[in-house]
């Protein structure tokens, strides 16, 4: 019964999926206007990318073909990936090739046991029936949920160290105010002295600001809200309700930057601790085992008297 349920459930989806892609659901005017607006905001994105590693330009063309296709499915089943964006923007990656690699990878881990299977039976090992067609159904849930665990946890990553940068160049600015500039040149300057992938994303967009006749901080707050950077977002809200006046700006920044540092050495300390925690869940693990392997000769000799 259950190898019935399973087929069927592996028969319909194939069925709508079929479905969906012959006939698909017409689209109403405001999502098609949505989905003009989604396009040119990946466009954007995919236009900085390659300006900050023109490597990333090769992409093939199946890549581009099998991505926008995964995308438009994914936007007229009403799935939206904000967060998912936000990851893929700080790791300087495109929606296409992540989606293509997510697809890639479930095809892969949806043929794999199939294979496995053959080779089996041409092996003469039996096979059940049932077990190949829920080991795809696993495989395919792996491989398509690998890539986007994957993202997540660099997207993290990066996005503690765009904050580390963060706070580095809120002191960079205080010190530029200090010395008399203007906060538009000062964080120009800023942005200036380093030319790591954190310090050149603060960089391009003020520099796309200036060529745009926006605001630094408006473009800053841009920034902030494409990388889902709190900190950015809080210094555009701040140098565009003070940016006149000189001295609370420096002192505003000073003060952001120091909590900035407080809570990074606090996250910082939360993670050792973390990993002291696991280190000794280790130690203990060990210990267990180095215990069961003392035991079992005289275990084994108690159970077999008996």
């Amino acid at each position: 019964m259950i190898l019935a349920l399973l087929a069927g459930a592996a028969v319909g989806l194939g069925i709508l999926l079929l479905v969906l892609v012959l006939a698909p659901p017409r689209t109403s005017p405001g999502g098609a206007l949505a989905r003009l607006d989604v396009r040119r905001a990946e466009q954007r994105e995919r236009t900085q990318t390659i300006s900050q590693d023109p490597s990333r330009a090769g992409d093939s063309r199946w890549v581009r073909l099998v991505g926008r296709s995964t995308a438009d499915l994914l936007a007229g089943w009403g799935v939206e990936l904000g967060s998912l964006r936000s990851d893929l923007a700080v790791l300087g990656r495109t929606l296409d090739a992540f989606l293509a690699t997510t697809v890639l990878a479930a095809a892969a881990g949806f043929v794999l046991p199939v294979v496995l299977s053959v080779l089996a039976l041409l092996a003469g090992v039996p096979v059940p029936p049932g077990v190949p067609l829920l080991a795809c159904v696993v495989g395919a849930l792996v491989g398509a949920v690998l890539p986007l665990l994957v993202v997540r946890s660099r997207g993290g990553e990066a996005r503690r160290d765009l904050r580390h940068v963060v706070g580095s160049f809120l002191d960079l600015v205080a010190m530029s105010l200090a010395g008399g500039r203007g906060v538009p040149e000062a964080l120009q300057s800023a942005s200036e002295i380093s030319d790591g992938w954190a310090m050149v994303r603060i960089r391009n967009a003020l520099g796309s600001a200036r060529l745009h006749g926006r605001t630094p901080w408006s473009a800053l707050g841009a920034l902030g809200e494409e990388l889902r950077i709190d900190e950015l977002r809080d210094l555009a809200a701040a140098l565009a309700l003070v940016a006149d006046d000189g001295a609370k700006v420096r002192d505003s920044l000073a003060a952001r930057a120091s909590s900035l540092r407080r809570r990074e050495l606090a996250e910082s300390e939360g993670r050792a601790g973390e990993k002291s925690q696991s280190m000794l869940v280790a130690q203990l693990l060990l210990a267990v085992g180095f215990l069961v392997f003392l035991m079992y000769p005289a275990m084994i000799n108690v159970l077999g008297n008996v």
